[in-house]
């Protein structure tokens, strides 16, 4: 194989692979990126047997073939190298060198033949939606994905696609995060799947706030694709029955407050600073007339605050734990929300005051007597 291309596009496609790669596998050419070189172009691919991602640059193909490089090498030796052509070449005995300027490496590579090959998608179905508002709709919802492995089927986002919608839903057993969106183009028929919140972490990753680009959502029998660009991230599907959270949703309320969503965020974070990492202690929020009172007592200390609110929670008192009601806060995009409660052991909804596409439940932390 020997093959010429730019640094920076070079850079960029060992970016967008590099982490999948594991640091350590049974199978040592998987702790390496696949270079593959034919056509004109240059594919590099990475894999660590759940989650796969290849990437394709142009590149001037002098002599087509193949070599896989460590993954860590590849990226240090890349980002350190001068702005300029990378001219990478790789013989029988899988020696590789890689010049770029004055700069000079010899290093050895590992037998392509030996890289597991990608699983393939004989999809028929397929959505599509902007990257950027795929990223947005991940990123307002992962946070609430199970790191539990008891129940592996919450360690990944429902995607429930009907004839024009697309609603992503994430639980871990003390919270809940939902966002829909329209579709403009689907040919798939109404159904459900689950993505590992992994995969899906990564998809937020390769995708832009900015660029509205479609990404292609191919649906295969076990395994998913997502087409971002150039570059296209191969995951398997998770199996299982998601809980049907419509039916934990509460569809009335008896208490609804108004709030600044930022102000909401400074109360909770100066009363938060008395809980160390390994309390428990919950957060206390008593709903009066037009005010949010916010109490914390722990061993180290005692804090309380308020900020001003829209209604009257006639003095309900609940508790709550800080940080999940802080990603919550910080996930939600408007700046007026609405909190809604019925009582102190019922979830807490929150909401866009103006409606919004996103919600969000945290369920409370049951109160004793002396809190």
């Amino acid at each position: 194989m020997k093959i010429r291309c730019e640094k920076k596009d070079l850079q960029t496609a060992v970016n967008n692979v590099s982490r999948v790669a594991p640091s350590k596998s049974p199978i040592p050419a998987l702790e390496g990126i696949l270079l593959e070189a034919a056509g004109g172009e240059l594919t590099l691919t990475a894999y660590d047997t759940k989650i796969g991602i290849y990437t394709v640059l142009d590149a001037a193909v002098m002599e087509p073939g193949s070599i896989v490089i460590s993954a860590r090498f590849l990226s240090d030796l890349v980002r350190r190298l001068p702005d300029g052509m990378v001219m990478i070449e790789a013989d029988d005995s899988l020696s590789v060198s890689i010049v770029c300027g004055k700069t000079e490496f010899h290093v050895m590579g590992i037998d392509a033949e030996t890289f597991p090959s990608l699983s393939e998608i004989n999809a028929v179905q397929n959505i599509a939606l902007p990257e950027n508002l795929l990223k947005s709709m991940i990123n307002q919802t992962i946070f609430s994905v199970s790191v539990s492995e008891s129940r592996p089927v919450y360690m990944g986002i429902l995607f429930e696609v009907s004839e024009d919608d697309l609603t992503m839903v994430a639980v871990d057993g003390y919270r809940l995060a939902k966002r829909t969106e329209k579709l403009e183009q689907a040919q798939m028929q109404p159904c459900s799947f689950i993505i590992p919140g992994t995969s899906l972490s990564e998809v937020e990753r390769l995708c832009s706030a900015e660029k509205k680009d479609e990404v292609l959502i191919a649906l295969g029998e076990k395994h998913a694709s997502f087409s971002i660009g150039s570059t296209v991230l191969i995951t398997r599907r998770l199996e299982g029955e998601f809980m049907n959270y419509r039916k934990s949703i509460p569809s009335s309320f008896r208490y609804q407050a108004v709030v600044e969503r930022e102000e909401l965020i400074r109360v909770i974070d100066r009363v938060s600073l008395v809980i160390k990492d390994k309390q428990s202690s919950p957060v206390k929020m008593i709903f009066e007339d037009g005010t949010l009172q916010f109490y914390c007592t722990t061993p180290f200390g005692h804090a309380e605050d308020s900020c001003l609110c829209e209604g009257d929670g006639e003095g309900m008192r609940i508790g709550f734990n800080d940080r999940y009601f802080m990603d919550a806060l910080k996930a939600a995009s408007e700046e007026k929300l609405t909190l809604s409660m019925n009582t102190p052991s019922s979830p807490i909804i929150i909401r866009a005051a103006s409606g919004g596409s996103y919600l969000y439940m945290v369920l409370p932390v049951r109160l004793r007597e002396s809190d």
